[in-house]
């Protein structure tokens, strides 16, 4: 046991190590400082000069928009036909189906917006041409969108006042060329090195230890598995994601794809130290997401090292912990570090089976994902963050009696609206998809969906209601993992998951951009003895009390009805 804390203390202590020094090359690479990444340059200006793109026009916040949501849509069309056509495609060695239009649907929609929620199974439900000129495609244009719109904030945030929040396409290529491309390289090498598969072949035929014969997939999952990682994308090539042999070997691995999924996200936070020249201010933001981050994480670890008291009751020891869905290899105390950093970040990568878990490490994970601002995902989580730091600084205003400011900048009516509808979405999209589907389970079973909902559950009670917030808590974080009890490849999940990852990607992100547009033009307003010092502790432990009202008030009934209430019931 003591292996395994120390396993988990080392990993975040190398993530963090590994993060400063990434953050402050970062924040060199949009600055426009010299890098060892210069040699990329004549790649850069070749891809503006194919695609008649000016990389040092300037944008306002609406151009800058226009820009990131234009591209996307294009990225889903294609994706879309590539996915339903996919059969009629080469590179398809085992001759795997086209997708059906709504499965289609959401997949691109998923892996699009850096979610990943996947209604299929990688072995058969897309080929090796969707897997890489798709999905590994996406993996890497998503993770840059959202970098490239926390850049675009923190250009406003540095100014004193500016309508300029910098090029979108500059920022999306040289996020690609410089930072992702880099990183993606040296984390395939690390797992094609420890066995994970590099191959286009079809599938292998191997004889078990117990003498059977199977049929193994294999592919290019090194690659694969490097940008679902540093991405924060975490679609697995196999339907097992990161429990799967081959796409997660042995422990090295696992600590390798543990530490790739919070690095970009931890370094974009002293990235931002540096780039705005606020390091203290970063520190603070860092400390806030620690702890919550640690909050999550201590009940969960404790929890399942504890082992489950049903089985306990029955007189089978349980030496290692509660094992039910969790790999020998890793063990219950890494099992659970990895479930709390996939979910408070939109990874979503799984190592075990989220299902299995214990009612208080499936809470945990949960309001991992309801808060999606504990570090969050590439570039995204900050901004989620961002929203909470206008709040806090409109309730301190209020405090005080004093006109709100951030950053040397006043915080008016308009700017807390767009706060509060950003808010006030993810509870909407998540209760109200939960009671929808809860609706139809209860009174309509067997409705003609392509599966009934009287077969959505493979668990009963308070843990199939669980299945259900899961999955609309899921598709709303952006983060793609699943209580998999529940049976979603079928019309009414594709859809109805399909619009909330559309809306609980891109509302989020405008949201934040239009407020630090907004207020980077407005006049700037020099530091007083009056101004509300937003990198002191006092203003972190305001942000963090924010956080925690905001997510009891808005979640804490839902949660009742699901793994609270299993957590009770269990203990009866």
């Amino acid at each position: 046991m003591n292996t395994e804390i120390t396993g988990i203390v080392v990993s975040f202590l190398l993530t963090v190590l590994l993060a400063f020094p990434l953050g402050k090359y970062i924040a060199k690479v949009f600055n426009g400082d010299r890098t060892f990444t210069d040699f990329m340059n004549p790649l850069e200006r070749f891809i503006f000069r194919l695609s008649g793109i000016d990389p040092n026009k300037k944008m306002n916040w609406k151009e800058f928009l226009k820009a990131m949501l234009t591209i996307n849509l294009v990225w889903f069309v294609y994706a879309f036909f590539m996915l339903l056509y996919q059969d009629k495609l080469p590179l398809n060695p085992d001759g795997n189906p086209g997708q059906t239009p709504d499965l289609s649907f959401n997949t691109a929609i998923s892996f699009l917006v850096n979610c990943n929620l996947q209604h299929y199974s990688g072995e058969t439900g897309v080929t090796y041409l969707t897997q890489t000129l798709v999905l590994m495609f996406l993996q890497f244009v998503s993770a840059a969108t959202g970098i490239a719109a926390l850049i675009g904030l923190l250009n406003g945030i540095k100014e004193k006042t500016t309508n300029n929040l910098g090029n979108f396409w500059k920022i999306f290529v040289k996020t690609i060329t410089r930072i992702l491309i880099p990183l993606c390289i040296i984390m395939a090498v690390i797992m094609a090195f420890n066995g994970s598969p590099t191959s286009y072949k079809g599938k292998d035929t191997i004889t078990t230890y117990q003498g059977d014969t199977v049929s193994v997939s294999r592919g290019p999952v090194a690659g694969f598995v490097a940008i679902k990682h540093l991405g924060t994308n975490g679609g697995g090539w196999f339907g097992t994601n990161s429990a799967h042999p081959l796409e997660n070997p042995n422990y090295l691995t696992n600590m390798v794809e543990i530490i790739a999924q919070v690095l970009i996200p931890v370094a974009m936070l002293f990235a931002m130290g540096f780039y705005i020249r606020r390091k203290k201010f970063a520190y603070v933001v860092f400390g806030v997401m620690t702890i919550g981050m640690l909050c999550l994480l201590i009940p969960t670890v404790v929890t399942e090292l504890n082992g489950n008291p049903e089985i306990a009751k029955m007189g089978i020891a349980q030496p290692t912990g509660a094992m039910e869905g969790k790999e020998v290899r890793f063990g219950p105390a890494a099992s659970a570090y990895w479930s709390i950093v996939t979910t408070i970040i939109s990874t979503g990568s799984v190592n075990s089976f989220h299902d299995s878990s214990m009612p208080v490490s499936g809470a945990m994970q949960l309001l991992g994902m309801m808060v999606n601002a504990f570090y969050g995902g590439c570039g995204v989580g900050f901004l989620n963050y961002y929203i909470y730091i206008i709040i806090a600084v409109f309730i301190s205003g209020l405090m005080v009696g004093r006109t709100p400011e951030f950053m040397g900048h006043k915080v008016e009516a308009r700017e807390v609206k767009i706060a509060a509808l950003v808010t006030l979405l993810s509870a909407f999209l998540i209760k109200g998809g939960v009671a929808l589907a809860a609706y139809f389970v209860a009174h309509h079973p067997d409705i003609a969906w392509a599966v009934k909902p009287s077969a959505w559950l493979n668990n009963p009670g308070y843990h199939g209601f669980s299945e259900m917030l899961y999955e609309f808590t899921s598709a709303n974080a952006n983060n793609g993992s699943g209580f998999e009890g529940l049976g979603d490849n079928n019309t009414f999940w594709n859809v109805s998951t399909g619009f909330v990852l559309i809306l609980a990607r891109f509302i989020p992100i405008i949201g934040p951009i239009a407020i630090g547009g907004i207020l980077a033009n407005k006049k700037y307003i020099p530091e007083s003895a009056g101004t509300l010092k937003t990198d002191s502790l006092t203003f972190g432990v305001m942000t963090f009390a924010v956080i925690v009202i905001i997510t009891a008030l808005s979640f804490f009934p839902a949660l009742t009805l699901g793994p609270l209430a299993e957590y009770f019931q269990i203990g009866r």
